[in-house]
């Protein structure tokens, strides 16, 4: 009998890290860890790629698949006209199969998921402040003084939501909120006795 999947929801603040974090616990870790790729209508990105990045789909797919009920969670973020979701088809065959399955998505789209997988292991990744947020999103260097602020304050919002996650990891130091999170993980897999 193949052993149940595990669903792990990651959120935290636009420029808190998660994606580079998520990144060093993959290569780390020994758990069969898997992305789930969400879509979105946006279009690609220079370096983008369609099924490893996202599932890029035309605005008519997206709205087609929604009506259909595919989708686990589905959100237009920051009110650009571009909308987000994750796939049920990228969930469930992947948890049928035993793996654990990563799904890098909002707070609002953790609520929703929730819903169907009350057991996912839910984690919230955050720099020490929101100064050190707006540190960060300065330093990239890849938005406006007007899309920095507005993610501020949705940062803000999203932090209010902190207590609905099962476990929190400040990203100060990437090697140490690596270790963090993999010791989370660890916790869930009665076989592993060392993820590292």
């Amino acid at each position: 009998m193949t052993k149940a999947g595990k669903l792990i929801i990651v959120s935290g603040p636009s420029g808190a890290g998660k994606s580079t974090l998520l990144g060093k616990v993959f290569r780390q870790s020994r758990l069969p860890l898997e992305w789930s790729v969400s879509a979105t209508t946006r279009a690609p990105r220079p370096g983008e790629t369609e099924g490893r990045d996202y599932h890029f789909l035309s605005n008519k797919q997206f709205e087609e698949k929604r009506a259909g009920g595919e989708f686990l969670e589905c959100f237009e973020v920051y009110s650009r006209g571009h909308w987000y979701g994750t796939l049920q088809s990228e969930v469930a065959p992947r948890l049928e199969a035993g793996n654990w399955v990563v799904l890098e998505i909002d707070v609002e789209g953790t609520m929703a998921v929730i819903k169907r997988y009350p057991d996912a292991i839910t984690i919230f990744v955050r720099p020490s402040s929101l100064e050190e947020l707006e540190r960060r999103l300065k330093a990239r260097g890849t938005e406006s003084v007007e899309d920095i602020e507005q993610r501020i304050k949705v940062a803000g919002r999203e932090m209010e939501s902190i207590d609905f996650y099962r476990h929190v990891v400040i990203n100060d130091d990437i090697e140490q909120a690596t270790q963090q999170l993999c010791d989370i993980l660890k916790q869930y897999d009665p076989e592993t006795t060392q993820t590292h």
